[in-house]
Formats: structure tokens, C-alpha cells, sequence
């Protein structure tokens, strides 16, 4: 499916292609994540050291996409997404043998370069097609890829239960071949202003940063997906340790989060065009809050059950789908001949974000702690994100359409 209301001169890949490129990352991120437990009983080592294989692998996506935009306005996306998916590839191969604790996360570092998939899928969207449609596309390359995380954890969590944690890595190097080879046969090369020199794309960071508008999008994106990475890095652990679920009932119950992301990517993708940037984003981010507050409402009476944790979650994942197809587009759109610095720049800034909440939670959990640490993480991560969205629904009234300040 190519868009048939593409810029002219510019052919866009199958859409296809997009949806498998974006999804190798949080297939990486998702698939071993019932194995988390295992994989510390497997070396010997603290929960709080394992966790790092989330919070290390985000950090790790957060830098590496300061560099990856700009590379790709310098270079080009083409060049750029089969570099790093090589990398990714080594990567994912070398963790299958890692002897300890500390190379599985060296590992994590070189399978983060799968954020390409996502920076450079956005870029290309923006390189291809108009921008009021660039939210719709957006919205529905990330519901095709959202199959990839719902299913993700409950493979994973199988597999590790039939052959151990190491097969998720397999699976993993496999979706990695193919990625690889989509992007090889069908991503022709969309930018076609390639910029003078890879320096000159990071003298475009402040011009983003000067940029009203770009905060605010880059902060509601930061704050809405804090809600869910503050899960990844500490719902295992209350899955497990707390609600004593094996690893495959982990994945199952994770679908839940998915089916809500997806169901959240579809809405966004029927409506954000007619309804707007900022109120989709301020609909997802009441959407999130709601769902901590319940959940903690449930906790705080002593109904200790998976739905009281995982049906709450849905909504999380819900209020995610609907929010960051619109932050994404906005976030790409302030600047459009900054398209790959600014996917850059703001995803670092959402998965930096993500990663250092996926820290906090994990530390304050524990066999004494309960579940309430990291629900008001994530409600907190929730309440930041409405904030955001209202400065930058502000900003839209006093500076005009998208394009100003």
C-alpha cells in the first residue's frame, strides 16, 4: 500500500516495509521481558542489575538517535537504516552467547540501533507525503507494528518456559533478517535534500530547541510513553515476584497493553486528521491517568489480582496509541526540512525519558513494597504529559498554525 497522495518525485516504500522496520525495536524491547527473572536467576545476579537489559537498551535508543536523524539528513535514510540494522543484527547474535552478565548488556547497547526502524520511519513518512497526512500514516504504521509487541511477550514468555531465555534471541535474530532484507529490496532513498555536512545537522538542534511548539510535543511524548517504559521496568517484577505469575502468563496478560495500543493507533488514525494535534493528544493522556487512577484504587483496596494491574494497563496502552501518532507528527512537523534531526532529537528525549522512569520504578520495588510504587510512577509520568499537552494546545493559540513558533 503506497500512498497515492505522495509528494510528487518521491516514491514511497510499501507500507509494509515500515511496519516491519518499526517493529524490530520493541520486538527486541518486548520478547524477552518475561525472562527477566530467569535471566537473573541465570547469572546470578540482582533484579536490579537485570533490569538494566531495559533501562540500559532504552538509554542506549536514546542517544543513539540524537545521531541516527542527523546521519540520515546528511546521508541518507536508506544507507543509514541498513547500517544500523547491521549493527543490530551483531548484536543480537553476540548476546546469544554471552558468557555474563555484564556482555548480555553490551549486547543490549548494539540491538539498540533497531531504533532506526522507528526514527527513520517517521523521516520517511514525512519525506512522502503531505502533512496533514503525515499523523494517519503514522498512526497506521504503528498499528501494524503493534502486532509485533502484543504478541511479543506471550512468545517470549513460552519460549523461555520450552527452551530457555536464549531462544527469544533466536526468534529475535530472525525477525532481524528479515527486516533487513524488506528494507534492502523496497526502501528507495526519500530524502532528497541531503544536508551539506553531518555537523550542520546538529547546529539544527538548537533551532528545535528555540522551538516552543517542539517542546511540547517532545515533552507529552516523553511523559505518555513514561507511563509505559516505568512498566516495563518494573511490571515484570510485580508480575512475577508479587502476583506470582510464570513467565508465559506475564505475556498473555501484556496482550492486554497491546490489543489497547492498537485499538488506541486505529482511532488516531481515523480521526487525528479531522480532530487535531492537540486535542488527540490531551483524549490519550486523560485516557493513561485514568487508568493509574484505577488501578490504584484497586491496589489501595486490597483486590491484588493481574486485571488489577494489567486491565489498567490496557488503558495505558490505549491513551499511548492515541497520543503519539499526533506528538510524532508534531514533533517532525515544526521543522520539516529537520525531519530526521527532530525525530532524533525527540525520540531521544521520549526514550531517555522512558529509560530513566523505567529506572526509578524498578528501584522502588520490592517483596515489601507492593505494586503502589510504580502505579504512582506512572500516573505521576501521566499528570506531566496533560501538562505538556496544555502548554503546547496554549502555544497553538497565541502563535498561530503548526509552523510558528
Amino acid at each position: 500500500m503506497s500512498d497515492r497522495r505522495q509528494l510528487p518525485g518521491v516514491r514511497s516504500p510499501h507500507i509494509l516495509t515500515l511496519v516491519i522496520a518499526t517493529a524490530t525495536g520493541p520486538l527486541a524491547m518486548n520478547i524477552f521481558l518475561p525472562s527477566l527473572p530467569g535471566i537473573a536467576r541465570h547469572f546470578s545476579a540482582d533484579y536490579a542489575l537485570v533490569q538494566l537489559l531495559v533501562s540500559l537498551y532504552l538509554g542506549a535508543t536514546a542517544v543513539l538517535q540524537l545521531f541516527i536523524g542527523p546521519a540520515s539528513d546528511r546521508f541518507g535514510r536508506r544507507p543509514v537504516m541498513l547500517t544500523c540494522f547491521s549493527v543490530f543484527l551483531v548484536g543480537t547474535v553476540a548476546a546469544l552467547f554471552a558468557p555474563t552478565i555484564e556482555i548480555l548488556l553490551a549486547c543490549r547497547v548494539l540491538q539498540a540501533f533497531s531504533a532506526a526502524g522507528m526514527v527513520l520511519s517517521r523521516a520517511i513518512v514525512r519525506d512522502t507525503v503531505r502533512t496533514e497526512e503525515t499523523v494517519s500514516k503514522i498512526a497506521y504504521i504503528v498499528m501494524g507494528m503493534s502486532l509485533v509487541p502484543m504478541i511479543a511477550p506471550a512468545i517470549g514468555g513460552l519460549l523461555d518456559e520450552w527452551y530457555g531465555w536464549q531462544s527469544t534471541f533466536v526468534l529475535t535474530l530472525g525477525f532481524g533478517l528479515v527486516s533487513i532484507s524488506v528494507v534492502y529490496f523496497d526502501l528507495n532513498e526519500t530524502n532528497k535534500t541531503l544536508s551539506p555536512s553531518f555537523t550542520a545537522q546538529f547546529r539544527a538542534y538548537p533551532e528545535l530547541l528555540r522551538s516552543r511548539r517542539f517542546w511540547a510535543y517532545a515533552l507529552t511524548a516523553a511523559f505518555a510513553t513514561g507511563s509505559f517504559f516505568a512498566f516495563l521496568g518494573g511490571g515484570p517484577y510485580v508480575a512475577t515476584e508479587i502476583l506470582k505469575l510464570s513467565p508465559s502468563e506475564y505475556g498473555f496478560y501484556f496482550m492486554l497493553i497491546s490489543v489497547g495500543y492498537m485499538s488506541g493507533n486505529f482511532l488516531s488514525g481515523r480521526y487525528g486528521a479531522r480532530v487535531g494535534l492537540g486535542p488527540m493528544m490531551l483524549a490519550g493522556n486523560i485516557v493513561t491517568f485514568l487508568g493509574m487512577i484505577v488501578s490504584l484504587a484497586l491496589f489501595g483496596l486490597g483486590f491484588v489480582h493481574p486485571l488489577s494491574l494489567f486491565g489498567p494497563a490496557a488503558m495505558v496502552g490505549l491513551g499511548n496509541g492515541i497520543t503519539l501518532p499526533s506528538a510524532n507528527a508534531g514533533i517532525v512537523s515544526v521543522r520539516p526540512r529537520l525531519a530526521g534531526s527532530a525525530s532524533g532529537l525527540g525520540g531521544s528525549m521520549q526514550i531517555g525519558g522512558g529509560a530513566a522512569l523505567a529506572v526509578v520504578a524498578g528501584a522502588l520495588l520490592s517483596p515489601d513494597s507492593g505494586a503502589m510504587p510504580l502505579l504512582w510512577v506512572m500516573a505521576l509520568s501521566a499528570v506531566a504529559a496533560i501538562c505538556a499537552t496544555l502548554y503546547g494546545m496554549w502555544v497553538d493559540r497565541v502563535a498561530g498554525p503548526l509552523g510558528g513558533a
